[in-house]
């Protein structure tokens, strides 16, 4: 009989680990084959409080709590792992809610060898009410937004650079290694771009869904793409052939923006210049943000979602230069 392992990095979810719990409780996978490994990175809140109580309630099933000494996301993901007993691995994310029939999926497309590692579709959905909350979630789910992350918003199957969260044979992890804990986002491309150059391939699959809780507010958000922006350097100075459009436009805008910002000091047409490329960016924005404000009647978004977009267009762009600059001088 097949057994799977959930993996699941934590910490301070109170909010949201007891809807994961029980979507994953609700799976059409059988319950008696699945086991949860969450790693707890010593939360504050009452997380470890829900997942008892959980674990009171439901008797059926087999989830352990491990410890994640260096509170990051790869080194919960690593712990969980060793603890872990399955065939195969599926990862989840704290904030996430998956489908019923999310881990049958899976593991179906991973026994017909579709791919080393398989995945599906992200429903980006509000981290909380409100106008701001929604305006994020609409924007993280934009293509002018996250550029050609499929998993975002394409109903197409097919082989992609990279699926969130993920799952995988238990093989693969003694063929590539695990997680690399030096990198504190962008592991779980890192781990992809490996199972890449191994000849391995990665399976989207539409079919396979869950929702997953955006930032509920802006400073959250800006905060997000800086970390994003920040490691994804560190990644690509191993793997430079592995960047994408969509990752070079944000530090290209950025680095645009400040330069004819300086110019303008000395040069009025720079200034001109750019004020008309920030007209045209900050029209764009609005364009692309009509379709979605008039399909949910919500007219805030016209508001809402060119400031979500450009928060991570211009943090994500910072972050990666500050990253740059920080191993320029050696920090």
């Amino acid at each position: 009989m097949t057994k799977v392992s959930v993996i699941i990095p934590c910490y301070n979810e109170q909010n949201t680990i007891h809807l994961l719990l029980g979507a994953i409780y609700k799976q059409t996978f059988p319950l008696d084959d699945l086991e949860i490994i969450i790693a707890d990175g010593d939360s504050t809140d009452r997380t470890l409080e829900q997942i008892h109580n959980f674990q009171e309630s439901h008797k059926n099933i087999e989830i352990l709590v491990v410890e994640n000494k260096l509170q990051s996301i790869p080194a919960g993901l690593n712990s969980a792992l060793r603890a872990s007993t399955g065939d195969f691995i599926v990862r989840l994310d704290a904030h996430s809610v998956p489908a019923e029939d999310y881990i049958a999926l899976c593991i179906n497309d991973l026994v017909d060898n579709k791919g080393q590692n398989v995945g599906g579709v992200w429903e980006i959905i509000p981290g909380c009410e409100g106008w701001v909350a929604n305006s994020i979630a609409t924007a993280a789910s934009h293509p002018f937004a996250v550029g050609d992350a499929r998993y975002r918003y394409s109903k197409q199957a097919g082989y992609v650079d990279t699926v969130p969260f993920g799952s995988y044979p238990r093989e693969l992890f003694d063929e590539i290694g695990y997680f690399d804990e030096t990198l504190l986002t962008n592991e779980d491309y890192e781990f992809n771009t490996r199972i890449r150059l191994s000849g391995g391939k990665i399976w989207f699959n539409p079919r396979i869904k869950s929702k997953y809780f955006a930032r509920a507010n802006f400073p959250s958000l800006a905060k997000q793409y800086w970390r994003y922006g920040f490691w994804k350097l560190r990644m690509l100075k191993r793997y430079p052939k592995t960047i994408r459009w969509r990752q070079a436009l944000p530090p290209l805008f950025v680095a645009g923006i400040i330069f004819l910002a300086l110019t303008g000091i000395f040069f009025s047409m720079a200034w001109i210049l750019l004020l008309f490329i920030l007209s045209i960016y900050s029209l764009l924005l609005l364009i692309g943000s009509s379709p979605s404000a008039f399909r949910q009647k919500k007219f805030s978004l016209l508001v809402g979602v060119p400031l979500a977009t450009a928060i991570m267009h211009v943090f994500w762009g910072s972050g990666f230069w500050n990253s740059l600059i920080k191993s320029m001088v050696g920090k």
